[in-house]
């Protein structure tokens, strides 16, 4: 293509681009605030709805089996324990959640936007590492539990040839196995947490870098 012809087409689209309509600062911001206060919002949904799944899972017979087990293994004190601690975790992490977005809702100006973006991203980063650390630590009692118990086969409800091992490689095994199917799992719980909240979090992290162009 010739030079001029460069030429030509640069001046008919620096026409068409005088002709489009430019967004003045007001109107960016309230299209970045609805668009921080949409993703903070989902974020608390998300929240909730991971909190009540797991619970009605409890409702199938094969889950509640579980607690027959810890009584066995002589975690259940422990396992009280940590699921108190949990919740009260947990539910201070929704409402911090629901703070943010309550907060982000009625924000006037881009510092306050901006300020409130960083502190929801991190509460996000803080939920998922407390989260997967729970995972983590209940396995690790499980295991703990496996390696203390004398009864070894009422807890997991073995039979057949499992019970031709000796209690000592059984107890191994399954100490091993535990530990492996804990890390899975955590690893699977951090995927699922990287595409919800990290997809979420992203979008943030793109709506903080535009305030920062417009407090230029």
């Amino acid at each position: 293509m010739a030079m001029d012809e460069l030429e030509l087409l640069k001046k008919d689209w620096q026409k068409k681009e005088g002709e489009l309509p430019k967004l003045s600062y007001e109107e960016i911001y309230k299209m970045i605030w609805k668009k921080s206060s949409s993703i903070v919002k989902w974020i608390f949904y998300i929240s909730i709805i991971e909190f009540v799944l797991p619970h009605l899972l409890y409702l199938l017979p094969s889950a509640r089996s579980g607690f027959d087990m810890y009584n066995e293994l002589g975690i259940t004190n422990l396992f009280i324990g940590l699921s108190i601690l949990q919740y009260a975790v947990v539910f201070y992490f929704i409402y911090q959640f629901y703070r943010r977005y309550r907060e982000i809702s009625v924000l006037d100006n881009a510092k306050q936007l901006t300020n409130n973006i960083l502190r929801t991203r991190r509460t996000v980063k803080n939920y998922v590492i407390f989260s997967l650390s729970m995972i983590l630590l209940i396995f690790a009692i499980i295991v703990f539990g496996i390696y203390s118990t004398d009864n070894l086969v009422a807890a997991f409800q073995l039979e057949g040839k499992a019970l031709e091992t000796s209690p000592e490689k059984l107890k191994f095994i399954f100490m091993v196995g535990m530990s492996i199917v804990g890390v899975l799992f955590t690893l699977l719980l951090g995927g699922i947490y990287f595409l919800l909240y990290g997809l979420l979090t992203r979008k943030l992290s793109k709506n903080h870098k535009e305030l920062k162009k417009l407090e230029v």
